[in-house]
């Protein structure tokens, strides 16, 4: 008996992949669920696998495969992504497996030269190319900067399954294969966290692609992303999610994300997040003392408004809000009203510098920033709830 068992999710492909419950760490976003890696065997004639593992995982992979069928029977591989986590154990694969053809998209061949000494060259596949299997057919279709230059999805028409690389994905460890096996809240949650952490700077080509998808004749019963779950039913709750997403849809939310040395712009961010509540306006105080930025950015995905506080340190804004607010920075959210505040002793210079990161993300100011030397009084706390006021009053008016 294999230690390793692979699933099936459709006639001819098995989920082949890698579970990692102890992953706590991507790119700087906290994964407290773990991931998957997934990896999957499309049994045509030519026996073909599409993506390998992260590189400490591939004996799984390699033992899930042989579940099914002898490892060097497999005659092509086809990597839709070159980032590690999917490639990885790719040069190791090759070298177990010596398959006829490795496939990835023009750009993917060239990153994979450029990531490992292959045993092989790379076969270039163009967008809308196919591959013949035998009794089947893969289609390609490249998806650029979804997250990678070289990303592109697989699609196999016969069974009307979309390899849909880590667009539809997230982190997610557990022992279901499918998400309607999981309490669909922890689903969405994953997914809205998985969006906003990775896939919110691309969120306009995501949103392209998927309108895209329809006019290349791919309409699919499964999708098999390359992390989390897959999806073989309710893909129209998946779909709307990804819309509502990608268009960065607001509502009537605003997070107060602060930090704090001595309590002073603490008393101002609750202060804030009253005005907030009192405008009528649903509200998430954020401490960076117990928040990480993947958290805040999680947030972030469906609230209009960002108000930031931060005390002064060496004439510096405070170094949580600097690591916190560069992460956002680049993750590039639309569509938020926000402003400045905080506390300080002697120079006061991270009110401006909080500003100045605001102003780089497009966001609106509703203020040119509040700051209070030392503890705030009851005139800078008036202050700090009539800014959140004033902030709910902007952003009802402008998602209603």
């Amino acid at each position: 008996m294999h230690p390793y068992r692979a699933t099936q999710i459709s006639e001819h492909v098995w989920w082949v992949g890698a579970v990692d419950w102890n992953m706590r760490d991507f790119h700087g976003y906290s994964t407290n669920r773990g991931t998957t890696y997934n990896a999957y065997l499309v049994m045509g004639e030519k026996i073909t696998l599409i993506d390998t593992v992260k590189a400490p995982f591939c004996g799984e992979l390699l033992g899930r495969v042989a579940s099914v069928v002898d490892p060097a029977e497999i005659s092509y591989i086809v990597s839709n992504h070159a980032e590690m986590d999917h490639s990885g154990s790719l040069a190791t694969v090759i070298d177990a497996v010596k398959p006829e053809k490795v496939f990835a998209s023009q750009l993917g061949a060239k990153a994979l030269v450029d990531h490992f000494r292959l045993p092989m060259p790379i076969t270039p596949v163009k967008d809308g190319e196919t591959l013949d299997l035998g009794n089947l057919k893969l289609a390609f279709a490249e998806t650029r900067m979804v997250h990678w230059p070289d990303s592109m999805v697989s699609w196999l028409p016969g069974e009307d399954v979309l390899f849909s690389q880590d667009g539809f994905g997230m982190h997610l460890a557990t022992s279901e294969r499918f998400a309607d096996q999981i309490d669909m809240s922890v689903v969405e949650f994953e997914g809205a966290r998985y969006f906003a952490n990775i896939l919110l700077p691309f969120a306009p080509l995501v949103g392209k692609v998927i309108d895209r998808l329809p006019t290349l004749g791919i309409a699919p019963k499964i999708i098999a992303p390359d992390h989390g779950p897959i999806w073989r039913r309710d893909l129209g709750t998946l779909l709307g999610w990804y819309t509502a997403w990608t268009r960065q849809q607001k509502r009537r939310k605003a997070l107060v994300v602060y930090d704090t040395m001595w309590h002073s712009t603490s008393l101002m961010a609750h202060a804030v997040a009253d005005g907030l509540d009192a405008g009528g306006v649903s509200v998430k105080l954020m401490s960076l003392k117990a928040n990480h930025r993947s958290d805040i950015v999680h947030e972030l995905l469906d609230a209009g408004a960002l108000l930031v506080g931060s005390p002064t340190l060496n004439n510096n804004i405070y170094p949580s809000l600097a690591d916190t607010l560069t992460y956002i920075k680049g993750l590039k959210p639309q569509n938020l009203l926000g402003a400045a505040f905080g506390s300080y002793g002697w120079s006061g210079e991270a009110v401006e510098q909080v500003k100045d990161f605001l102003e780089a993300m497009n966001v609106e100011l509703v203020h040119e920033g509040l700051r209070q030397r030392f503890v705030p009084d009851a005139k800078c706390l008036g202050e700090c709830a009539a800014l959140g006021r004033t902030t709910a009053e902007k952003l009802i008016a402008r998602v209603g």
